[in-house]
């Protein structure tokens, strides 16, 4: 599978935990929040991942799958 970003998107994070649109940006927040970024800081796929305690190729493989 190849993967072309790096940067992890509200919309990624809907399709991983079937949640809303307003939970992921929520998500968002909170990670840059905990990782000391500012407030338009991109957020990393790894970053997602170290946040919630899951392997980065679970995520990935989730949001990148083919349909």
């Amino acid at each position: 599978m190849l993967i072309n970003r790096i940067v992890i998107y509200a919309q990624d994070i809907m399709i991983f935990t079937g949640r809303s649109k307003s939970y992921a940006y929520n998500v968002l927040n909170r990670i840059r929040k905990s990782v000391g970024k500012g407030k338009h800081s991109l957020i990393t796929f790894q970053e997602f991942a170290d946040f919630h305690g899951i392997h980065v190729n679970e995520l990935t493989d989730i949001i990148f799958r083919k349909h």
